[in-house]
């Protein structure tokens, strides 16, 4: 254990002074994974697979090792050349291209293929105009330009630079600096007297989902919002710039969606309903997710002259980026921008490929895996490298299928289209089928895309151990060890103190993440209550083409996955998933992780409130304090701050009484599904539909405040993160909102979710013992 902790203490030093090339990292991290290797020879031990018999799961060891045979990384970087050869975006020629051409390939793999049409608002832009008109004069170039290195970068029929879903709009402002135009963004700009009503403002894409900057500046009165991309976090300041290396070049546009999805994913005119042709739509004014200020992304070839022009406060050192300039916050009437926007308002098909192998023995059970085909230009990462992992499990199992296997549950596999403008084909999908999943949907496993690196997973925590036991069974590419040994080793070699880095090092369990929104399991978990896992492999495929043209073949194959060794690696993680659901006697759900993390959530939130009650306490002690008010500015007029609402004690009891009472439930159930390993499959139907349908529970019927498209009691995306989750969600965002009868409120209507819950998981436990 020395030895491994001397390596480690190593890497982490390298990696602390910035001695960044790749293949120096991937020495030392396979020199500790060798080192720990080693040690745990002869600890290694056959076990038995989590929900199946001893005899079972030996054929489902054999089935996987077979299934492993068939997977071929040439066939994966084949398929991602194939798909990402022209632009495809939604609504495209190109996009109908590819959906045709991966239906083709479900039935010639066996599979019982159809395309399922919607019909979808997707603008697309018309005019985009974006003039700097005071002190001097600029015009944006609004264009990314070829480069002979990347053979599709010049191709007919990219979309352009531009967001969909900002508002069409002509306006002419005042330039305002706000940072990552985070909520703390404009705390500061308060602070320094700087007010963004009326005005432009320009913010850096980073630290949040690109959505939630214009959506805040909306909120604080900016008539219009400009995002560009600082070479700090992607550009020369990262690494060589496109095509010299993987980050981005000076002309390199993020494209993507602005739509307010954190109130509801899919068409805005067709909230819940799938928006089939005959589906009523509302228009394009009552719909809540369209933004209402125009939004255009630039370049830091185009934002330098913009910022450059700006005069005013010296923005605060953590605001400040990569480029050669001073950065200033403006707004003080100095710099003008001219910021035009339309588009074009289209209705499109959205094609869903949806295939099927029928179950042998549960037909009315659904192991749904999902990844999307739509891309804003070429997409080779995002998507097609993992739709290409998909496509290579379902020639697999087709193969496997022609051999005689027969899975015991149905297999759905689809691939989405339109997600990138907000989920739009898995959300129509769901919302058309929603009472059929209702009933037979198991699981749903998603990707979205994947490179080099580390293993990452998230979804639903009764999935814990079943993932654990999956990603100690995949071998990584580069080391030969388990993926989770080498996510362990990352997270150790990364841990902040020496501490973390022996829990890390000793920890042997795989923490699933929570899923906020930004692909296309959010219906099926946050609006159906789906049991759902999100996978992946990423962080040493580091760079700048997200949604832009470089996101290519060429780019792709040099920087993000060489040898398409982790499309492989995905493959076996996914395929074994969806294999051992299909298959199992039990299937694998252990509520008691579910249980310790919302008990850690409960935790969380218990301290937010201690924290914000003595915060504030704090701070109206400094309002009613002289000291306060000659502390102020001398040179300002000073305007005596008022006195924040106490915080109040909120009421946790009767959900802490309901969490025990699912902890002794969970072990109770856990305890004896391991005894039922020798029942018959069809004794075991009736537990395995409780244990699967045992999730919806947590759904909240009227929703979350404000916004009752989400339903999920314990994961949501945040109302100002986007992205990024908030866990126990309508709790959480009362008390940091300040709304304490709504967080009271909150905390009963998820007590009676994990008493629905516990309800249902006591349920189980009758059967479970009826059928020793």
């Amino acid at each position: 254990m020395d030895f491994i902790l001397k390596i480690m203490s190593a890497y982490y030093i390298v990696s602390k002074v910035n001695y960044t090339k790749m293949i120096k990292k991937n020495y030392l991290l396979t020199m500790f994974l060798c080192g720990w290797c080693f040690l745990q020879q002869g600890h290694t031990q056959t076990k038995q697979l989590e929900g199946f018999s001893p005899a079972s799961g030996q054929r489902q060891a054999d089935l996987e090792q077979q299934f492993d045979q068939l997977l071929n990384s040439k066939s994966i970087g084949a398929t991602i050349k194939e798909l990402s050869a022209e632009p495809h975006h939604l609504g495209s020629p190109g996009g109908k291209r590819v959906a045709d051409a991966i239906f083709k390939k479900f039935k010639e793999y066996g599979w019982d293929t159809k395309i399922e049409t919607y019909y979808v608002l997707f603008p697309t832009p018309k005019t985009r105009v974006l003039e700097l008109t005071e002190p001097t004069r600029f015009t944006a170039t609004l264009k990314e330009l070829a480069v002979p290195e990347d053979a599709t970068s010049g191709q007919e029929g990219q979309l352009p630079t531009y967001v969909a879903w900002s508002a069409d709009g002509d306006v002419t402002g005042d330039l305002v600096y706000v940072n990552f135009g985070l909520p703390e963004d404009y705390k500061q700009l308060e602070r320094l007297n700087i007010d963004v009503k009326g005005k432009i403002v320009i913010a850096r894409y980073g630290r949040s989902w690109r959505g939630i900057k214009p959506k805040i500046a909306y909120e604080h009165g900016a008539i219009g919002c400009i995002i560009y991309s600082d070479p700090k976090e992607d550009g020369y300041f990262q690494g060589d710039e496109y095509p010299k290396g993987a980050f981005k070049n000076e002309y390199t546009v993020q494209r993507g969606s602005v739509m307010d999805m954190v109130i509801y994913p899919g068409d805005p005119l067709t909230p819940g309903i799938g928006s089939t042709q005959q589906a009523k739509r509302l228009t394009r004014e009552e719909a809540k997710t369209i933004l209402k200020i125009p939004v255009l992304p630039v370049s830091y070839h185009d934002a330098l002259p913009l910022l450059s022009a700006l005069e005013g406060s010296v923005a605060p050192q953590e605001w400040r980026g990569a480029l050669p300039i001073t950065y200033k916050i403006g707004g003080n009437g100095k710099a003008k921008v001219h910021l035009k926007a339309e588009f074009n308002w289209d209705i499109v098909p959205a094609y869903d490929v949806i295939a099927r192998i029928r179950g042998s023995v549960f037909p009315d059970e659904w192991i749904i895996r999902g990844n999307h085909h739509d891309a804003w230009v070429n997409g080779a990462s995002d998507p097609i490298s993992a739709q290409a992992s998909l496509l290579e499990e379902a020639k697999a199992i087709g193969h496997l299928v022609k051999s005689g296997y027969k899975p015991k549950r149905t297999l759905v596999y689809c691939a989405w289209d339109g997600e990138e403008p907000s989920l739009l084909g898995s959300t129509e999908w769901a919302e058309d089928h929603q009472n059929e999943l209702a009933q037979k949907a198991v699981t749903y496993i998603n990707t979205d895309g994947n490179g080099r690196g580390f293993f990452n997973a998230e979804g639903s925590h009764a999935f814990e151990d079943f993932v654990t036991e999956i990603a100690k069974d995949v071998k990584d590419p580069q080391t030969d060890s388990s993926v989770f040994d080498r996510r362990r080793a990352a997270d150790a070699v990364n841990a902040g103190s020496p501490t973390q880095r022996k829990e890390a090092l000793t920890k042997n369990h795989y923490s699933l993440g929570a899923l906020g929104t930004g692909s296309d399991y959010s219906s099926f978990l946050q609006h159906l209550g789906i049991p759902t896992l999100s996978f992946g492999f990423g962080g040493e495929d580091e760079g700048g083409e997200y949604h832009s043209i470089y996101d290519s073949y060429d780019n792709y194959a040099r920087f993000k996955d060489p040898g398409f060794e982790y499309g492989v690696a995905l493959a076996q993680v996914v395929g074994r998933s969806v294999l051992r659901l299909a298959d199992a006697d039990i299937l694998p759900f252990d509520f008691r992780s579910l249980q310790s993390t919302i008990s850690k959530y409960l935790l969380e939130v218990t301290q937010l409130t201690d924290h914000l009650r003595e915060e504030t306490g704090i701070e109206n002690e400094l309002v009613k304090s002289k000291s306060y008010q000659l502390a102020a500015d001398p040179q300002k007029v000073f305007v005596a701050p008022k006195e924040k609402e106490a915080v109040p004690v909120l009421d946790f009891s009767n959900l802490k009484t309901a969490l025990d009472s699912f902890q002794i439930s969970a072990t109770k159930l856990y305890t004896l599904q391991k005894k039922l390993d020798l029942v018959s499959d069809k004794k075991k139907e009736k537990l395995n539909s409780l244990l699967f349908q045992a999730e919806k529970q947590l759904l909240i019927p009227a929703g979350l405040p404000r916004r009752p498209w989400y339903k999920h009691a314990i994961y949501a995306p945040g109302f100002y993160t986007g992205y990024g989750v908030k866990t126990l969600p309508g709790i959480r965002e009362a008390i940091e909102e300040g709304h304490w009868q709504e967080a009271r409120e909150q905390i009963s209507v998820v007590t009676e979710a994990i008493n629905r819950l516990n309800v249902a998981l006591g349920s189980a436990i009758q059967i479970a013992k009826a059928i020793q």
